[in-house]
Order: C-alpha cells, then sequence, then structure tokens
C-alpha cells in the first residue's frame, strides 16, 4: 500500500507509544493492589513494597504525557453537527456502510467520544489518586475522603481499562489504524473512505502549498 498522507507526526507516535507502556505498566501494579487475587502481579515490579512505590508515579507519568495529547488533538475532537448525524446512524457504523454516513474529519464521533471519557477517566484517576498517596498526600485528607477516593480510583480505572480494549479493538477493526500509529502514513484511498472530510482539508493544504 502507497502511503500517500502523514497522519502522525514521529513526535505524536512516540507520545502515544510512552502512554500506552505506561498504561499497562500503571494497569499491572494498580491490579496488584486492588484485590489480594491479583497481588502476584507485583512479582512484575519487585514485591509489594515497589508496587505500591512506583504504581503512583508510573499513573502520574502516564497523565502528563496523555496531557500532551490532549493539548495536541484537542482541537481535532470538538463535536459537531455531522457528528450527531454518525452516532444516531450506529448501525450504519456496525455494518460497516461507511458510504451512508457524513464525512468525518480527522477523527469520527466514537473516536471523539471516546477521547473525552478517557480524559475524564485520567482526570478522576489524578485528583484521587493524590488523596490516596500516602507517602505525599493522604495525611492532609480525612478517612471517609480517602475511601470514596479509593472506590472512585477504582471504577475510573476500570473505565479507563474498558475504553483502552475499545479502542485497541477499533484499531484493529479498522484495517489500517494501527499501521497509521506505527508508520504515521496513510493512504489517499483510507483517508478517503474513513475521514473524507480530513482528506478534503489535507488535500487542500497540499495544493496550496504546492
Amino acid at each position: 500500500m502507497k502511503h500517500d498522507i502523514q497522519r502522525y507526526t514521529a513526535g505524536e507516535r512516540s507520545n502515544h507509544w510512552v502512554v500506552a507502556i505506561l498504561f499497562i505498566l500503571a494497569g499491572l501494579s494498580g491490579l496488584a493492589l486492588f484485590h489480594p487475587a491479583l497481588f502476584w502481579l507485583s512479582n512484575l515490579f519487585g514485591g509489594g513494597v515497589w508496587t505500591r512505590i512506583l504504581h503512583p508515579f508510573l499513573g502520574l507519568g502516564m497523565f502528563l504525557f496523555f496531557l500532551w495529547l490532549v493539548m495536541r488533538f484537542a482541537g481535532h475532537n470538538r463535536l459537531e453537527a455531522g457528528d450527531r448525524q454518525w452516532l444516531a446512524q450506529w448501525r450504519d457504523v456496525v455494518a460497516n456502510r461507511e458510504e451512508n454516513l457524513p464525512p468525518m474529519g480527522r477523527y469520527n464521533a466514537g473516536q471523539k467520544l471516546l477521547f473525552w471519557v478517557l480524559l475524564l477517566c485520567m482526570l478522576v484517576l489524578l485528583a484521587t489518586g493524590i488523596v490516596m498517596w500516602r507517602q505525599y498526600f493522604s495525611h492532609l485528607f480525612g478517612i471517609d475522603l480517602i475511601r470514596l477516593a479509593s472506590l472512585l480510583h477504582a471504577a475510573a480505572a476500570w473505565g479507563l481499562i474498558i475504553c483502552i480494549i475499545v479502542h485497541v479493538y477499533a484499531g484493529i477493526w479498522v484495517k489500517g489504524s494501527i499501521g497509521a500509529m506505527v508508520s504515521g502514513w496513510v493512504s489517499k484511498g483510507w483517508a478517503r473512505k474513513h475521514h473524507a472530510a480530513w482528506y478534503e482539508e489535507v488535500s487542500k493544504d497540499s495544493h496550496k502549498n504546492h
């Protein structure tokens, strides 16, 4: 497949994969602390003490790198009129009848909703994680607030895990999506089919530059 359009720069791709790696590490260490049945996962981090020490730093690193992605892509993820129509035609989406759907920009409505839910989960994890961070902050809060933070932290973590599973599944489902995050490039045909409005925008910019 000939790659004609750059979808992601090297910096954007590197940042994405750093977030992905930190998500896996934070997720595994968090699961080890979540339930005794999963405590064996702490062996991956040198034992229970190191797992408890590393988990907050892994989570904080994940949030900071993700924040860069938010600042870079928030403008492309604003919901528009066409997005509401796309969501209303979810049956066409599931059946891969993309010719019936309105032309999408850089991201479709599903990707946009996932983007904002990911950000919400990350913010909840950050806020509750600070309240629970025994070494530095938890002494500033009452036990009732810490217990509530623990509950919300777990809920947001499971929400984040589900979102990432959906994200990975969608990347596999739409052929070429994972390749775009590996190489940074997509074909004109891929862009025309999945993100027609973005393709038109990129094409106009390309003609202007020439």
